[in-house]
């Protein structure tokens, strides 16, 4: 069974999936859901059915101090809609400050072309979120 990762965002949104031994994360999709959870759930259904997966991870957006913001709140609602949607899946929010940051510094070493970085950026972060719950499973 594999893990999915998901950077939610409103206009886009980053998928990634681990190998099948849940040892390494990889970028799967960007998927523009157009702040629609609609499409996105739709797109899920499809990844759902290709591959075999047993938990979905996604990124809670904390501010730096810890706090929660309107966008916490927003991925709260996905979150729940993801549980009501996929009860029988387990469903991991997992901290994700800093993956964006980090996301840019990769594409940044890697000399990603500008107008390529807004396609890949929210992939890489779900990659990021994904390998931030494999090395705690590990741990």
């Amino acid at each position: 069974m594999r893990i999915l990762g998901i950077d939610y965002g409103d206009a886009r949104t980053g998928i990634a999936i681990t190998d099948a031994l849940n040892i390494t994360a990889q970028g799967l999709e960007t998927i523009y859901n157009n702040g629609s959870d609609r499409i996105l759930l739709r797109k899920i259904d499809e990844i759902l059915e290709k591959y075999e997966i047993d938990t979905i991870v996604i990124g809670k957006p904390i501010n730096m101090n810890g706090t929660e913001s309107k966008r916490t709140e927003q991925t709260e609602k996905f979150i729940h809609k993801l549980k009501c949607k996929y009860n029988k899946l387990k469903i991991e929010p997992i901290d994700e400050r800093l993956t964006t940051v980090a996301a840019h510094k990769t594409m940044n070493f890697l000399e990603v072309n500008k107008n390529k970085k807004k396609n890949i950026v929210d992939t890489i972060s779900a990659v990021y979120i994904l390998e931030t719950y494999l090395n705690k499973i590990k741990n």
